[in-house]
């Protein structure tokens, strides 16, 4: 009976394990990098998708770059596109 204890604690260890790291999808286009920017921004106007849509491909040269930046974290990935926000004195 000294065996069950062991196959219950085995079997909370392994629930506890993290089988995967889940990365958000790098489609590596510009239709997923401009979808990255806007589910970055809540609350965007249409003219900043449109506009990222027809900046893209001039901007971004190689899947590889564009894979990049749909890596960035929000607030970079914003700052890259619009720039940073202005200090103002106090």
């Amino acid at each position: 009976m000294k065996v069950l204890p062991g196959l219950v604690l085995g079997a909370l260890i392994a629930g506890c394990v993290v089988r995967e790291v889940r990365q958000p999808y790098l489609t590596g286009t510009c239709q997923g990098a401009c979808a990255h920017y806007i589910e970055c921004k809540p609350g965007h106007p249409e003219q900043d998708r449109l506009r990222c849509e027809e900046e893209c491909p001039g901007v971004f040269s190689d899947p590889d770059s564009l894979m990049a930046y749909e890596s960035l974290e929000c607030q970079a990935a914003v700052e890259y596109v619009d720039g940073t926000p202005k200090a103002t004195a106090r």
